[in-house]
Order: structure tokens, then sequence, then C-alpha cells
């Protein structure tokens, strides 16, 4: 089942899948950073759920920009270590897709760091394409 958590409860119990993306973000400091994301960034989640466990989870927002127009950016993407190859992992994809879709965006976006093979392959089987680099500095 796919959800998308609101409540704080439903936030919560995102974490221990979210932290093996994100280890360095704590389980007292995630449901504040999610919230303040969601208020002022448009941050939302979306969980794949069997028998009451998040398998999956991810994190997106829909953004407009000059040079491709209105897309949907997933900002994290990470399914359960203990639950991967079992379809959790794509079925969010799908709802991201399908959400893009009903959102009225033309694409879906995403960034991934370079160390992450089984990702990329996953990612790859899934229509992606490298579009370019993505830079960052320091300030």
């Amino acid at each position: 089942m796919i959800l998308q958590p609101e409540t704080d409860e439903q936030i919560a119990s995102t974490w221990p899948v979210m932290h093996q993306l994100r280890p360095h973000i704590s389980a007292d400091a995630y449901l504040p950073t999610v919230r303040r994301m969601m208020e002022t960034d448009g941050y939302r989640l979306v969980a794949a759920v069997d028998d009451g466990v998040v398998r999956a989870v991810g994190g997106y927002r829909v953004l407009e920009m000059l040079y491709c127009g209105r897309i949907l950016v997933v900002d994290d993407l990470v399914t359960d270590e203990a639950a991967r190859s079992g379809g959790h992992g794509k079925a969010v994809l799908d709802w991201l897709r399908a959400e893009a879709g009903r959102l009225g965006c033309s694409q879906v976006h995403l960034d991934s760091r370079v160390t992450r093979d089984r990702a990329h392959r996953f990612y790859f089987r899934e229509g992606f394409t490298i579009l370019g680099y993505h830079f960052v500095v320091d300030v």
C-alpha cells in the first residue's frame, strides 16, 4: 500500500528507512526537519507500507524552472535494506511518476550520488537518463 505520511506519527514511522539513506539525521531531528521543509519548501513524503511496516520512502517537491518547466524533484528515495528487490521502491517511483502527471509536471528529476551503483542500475531500468552534472560548493 502506498500512503502519504502527514501526521507526526506517520512521518516519524518513515525515519528508520530514511535513516538508511540519510544517517546524519537523528530520530529526534527528523520530525521537526521534515515539518519545517513541508511548511517552507513544499516537501512531501510518500511511503510503501507492507503489513504496517514502512518498506520504502520517498521525499519530493514540485518546482518550476526556466529550462524545463514544472517538474517533480525526488529529494530522497530509499528502500529498507531488508526489503530490497521486493518491488517497494518501484511502487514508490511509479506513484511519484503518476503524481507528477496529476500535478501537471512534465518530468521527474532526481540526483543520486556517484557511489550508489545499485540505485543507478534501478534508475536506468526505470527509464531515467543522465542529463548533466550537479555542482556543489560550500559557502
